[in-house]
């Protein structure tokens, strides 16, 4: 059987190139996660980004700073684990079936 290298490396840099915009769209595609019983909601982008966070004025409370700042933390975490899941879920999409995926995902 012989292999075509240039196909293969043909079919390589379509891949990649199909890999760089599936990634700028993600970017564009924007996440929300929220804790504290949505007194606060963190918004991440798919380039791994926070681009919003929104505080409802009741979750602030002068005695407890810690609670607000582990609420802030909770959603940051969160919003960032969704724009993974996202960016992810991209990328498995262009790998042909019964691809063993790539490392980190």
């Amino acid at each position: 059987m012989k292999m075509d290298f240039n196909k293969m490396l043909q079919q390589a840099q379509q891949m990649q190139a199909q890999m760089l915009e599936a990634q700028e769209e993600a970017r564009a595609e924007v996440v929300e996660a929220s804790a504290g019983g949505g007194m606060v909601t963190v918004k991440a982008n798919g380039g791994g980004e926070i681009v919003s966070i929104a505080i409802d004025p009741r979750a602030i409370d002068p005695d407890d700073p810690e609670l607000l700042a582990d609420m802030v933390l909770a959603a940051a975490n969160e919003a960032i684990r969704s724009a993974q899941a996202l960016v992810e879920a991209k990328m498995k999409s262009l790998l042909p079936s019964g691809f063993p995926g790539l490392p980190g995902m």
